[in-house]
């Protein structure tokens, strides 16, 4: 069992023109900035997640952050059994119908975040211990602003063990009493040393990520029934939502006419990073050599010095408003890409534009699942 580490789980990136704070800690092993073997991603996912199961076996609800911790938190809450219901916060605007509740998280590129109540009295009610999963915690004051402001509408959260869970955590002593007193206990893999991580990035020349030229392609498209998967948005049971997004990654991985034994990437899109796991971990058990991250909403700025993380970086319009930029980082050539999306759009700019900056490094086989039933394909 791998043993995790701040030499294998931190490297250190410098954001593009961020004032509220410069730096950002990029972990190799998240499937997100930086591509991965899906399964050392999910190894490191299910050791947070058999640890939080082991010490709190009551737990039954996770939370998880967007849109890092997306699939963080679904891969946690596996652990914790067929029941749990895990939930994410998200940044798209979604229907007025249901009822979300908004707060802030301050230091951040898209700093508003809500999340859906719709069930989450009822989701109180089953369990003794509720889990709040991010990627990495360093004060946890965002953590704490949403938890007084559940409070205040949900009286039965003062009864639970609340959990600050993360893969990093560089929170200091004063900042963990803070916790401590708002009643909220600090879970983690890795806990990293306080230190100047501003005055670390402070002498790093960045450059801005390049827009991608779209391509001038037909992406064609055919229904494929059983890719249809709940949404951990409204919350699902992780049981039935393992399942479903297994089945997914079969079907997917026997349609798709993928070179014989081939270097595959599997590429999540903004929140929608689980499901793009589970693909790429199918590929993985079918004798492929795959990497898996995603696109972000996240402006990091790329430099080619020797050590530095991100050294290639491309623009694209989001899959989910096309008025929105997403960045994708660290992009080589692979003899096949699969997109995995959850938008509810229909249309290919997104698509167009990304396979452009696939096709300058060399790859040429591109497919795009959507959630739902379509597999496109050039």
């Amino acid at each position: 069992m791998p043993i995790y580490t701040q030499e294998n789980t931190l490297r250190l990136a410098r954001r593009y023109r961020n004032a509220k704070r410069a730096y950002l800690l990029v972990n190799p092993l998240q499937a997100k900035h930086l591509p991965v073997s899906p399964a050392a991603a999910l190894d490191m996912m299910e050791a947070l997640g058999r640890r939080l199961a082991e010490r709190y076996p009551g737990a039954s609800l996770v939370v998880g952050f967007a849109e890092t911790a997306t699939a963080i938190g679904a891969a946690a809450a596996r652990c914790l059994g067929e029941a749990c219901v895990y939930l994410h916060t998200t940044r798209e605007p979604f229907s007025p119908d249901e009822h979300w509740i908004s707060f802030c998280e301050e230091h951040s590129h898209a700093v508003e975040q809500t999340l859906c109540a719709d069930h989450l009295e009822a989701y109180l009610a089953r369990t003794d211990t509720v889990i709040f999963l991010d990627d990495e915690i360093s004060t946890g004051k965002t953590l704490r602003n949403m938890i007084a402001q559940l409070r205040e509408r949900y009286p039965a959260l003062g009864e639970k063990t609340l959990v600050a869970a993360s893969i990093l955590n560089r929170v200091s002593p004063e900042d963990e009493a803070l916790l401590r007193q708002a009643g909220i206990c600090c879970e983690y893999l890795v806990k990293l040393p306080q230190q100047d991580y501003t005055a670390a990035v402070a002498d790093i020349a960045v450059e801005e990520a390049q827009a991608a030229a779209p391509a001038e392609v037909t992406f064609r498209s055919r229904t494929l029934p059983g890719l249809e998967t709940g949404d951990p948005r409204w919350g699902v049971e992780m049981g039935t939502y393992a399942r479903q997004c297994g089945q997914a990654a079969r079907m997917a991985a026997e349609a798709l006419d993928l070179p014989a034994a081939g270097r595959v990437l599997v590429l999540g899109t903004e929140e929608c990073m689980y499901p793009a796991l589970m693909l790429g971990a199918e590929l993985e058990r079918r004798g492929y050599t795959v990497r898996c991250h995603a696109t972000t909403r996240s402006p990091i700025g790329v430099c080619d010095r020797p050590g530095y993380p991100i050294r290639c970086g491309v623009k694209l319009p989001s899959f989910y408003d096309p008025a929105r930029t997403t960045y994708l980082y660290d992009l080589d050539r692979y003899d096949a890409a699969v997109v995995v999306s959850d938008t509810p759009r229909p249309d290919t700019d997104a698509l167009v534009a990304l396979t452009g900056a696939l096709m300058a490094y060399g790859t040429e086989k591109i497919y795009y699942v959507r959630r739902g039933s379509d597999v496109w394909y050039l």
